[in-house]
């Protein structure tokens, strides 16, 4: 008798929401600071931004920034909490693993392109690729996660930039509607 792939425990799947939210918090206490601190050396430093960029990122209040954490909270709490249903078979869950990985890659370039730290990039070395990788491989042993493919690392990438660029927007509007 066959059986189908073995779920994962939810060390696995709810812990992607436990792993975002240290990784959050660092963003969260350190954004405000560094955006006053930063942003005008970058500025000097990147003469090619356009203003209007610099001037998105100042405008960012940390009201503002707390709420589009939130609601991200939310959509990595539902991408996990399916994940944890479905014994981690879930695309969504995938995917949303996949993201959370490579936006610790993207903090990491940051880093190295800003020649110094970045708010998610202490976190990133210590708690995003770890996790992001010993979930993959408990996902990989429990025959619920094929090999990688350029397809799904784009896909991660979609979501993740879908998520912040929605999470963003829908804190925007709550933020004029103060």
């Amino acid at each position: 008798m066959t059986q189908g792939p073995l779920p994962v425990g939810a060390s696995v799947t709810l812990g992607l929401l436990a792993a975002w939210a240290v990784h959050d918090t660092e963003e969260l206490v350190m954004v405000p600071r560094w955006v006053r601190t930063r942003v005008p050396e970058l500025r000097k430093d990147f003469p090619g931004v356009p203003e209007a960029v610099w001037r998105r990122l100042e405008s960012v209040d940390a009201r503002e920034f707390t709420t589009a954490v939130a609601a991200m909270a939310v959509v990595v709490g539902a991408a996990a909490a399916e994940g944890h249903r479905t014994g981690g078979r879930s695309a969504l869950y995938r995917t949303a693993l996949n993201a959370f990985g490579l936006h610790g890659v993207v903090h990491l370039v940051q880093a190295a392109a800003f020649r110094g730290y970045t708010p998610g990039s202490a976190t990133t070395p210590l708690v995003v690729i770890p996790f992001t990788l010993w979930a993959r491989g408990r996902l990989r042993r429990a025959g619920v996660l094929r090999p990688g493919r350029p397809r799904d690392a784009l896909q991660g990438l979609a979501f993740a930039a879908a998520a912040t660029v929605g999470t963003h927007a829908l804190a925007r509007r709550a933020a004029r509607r103060r």
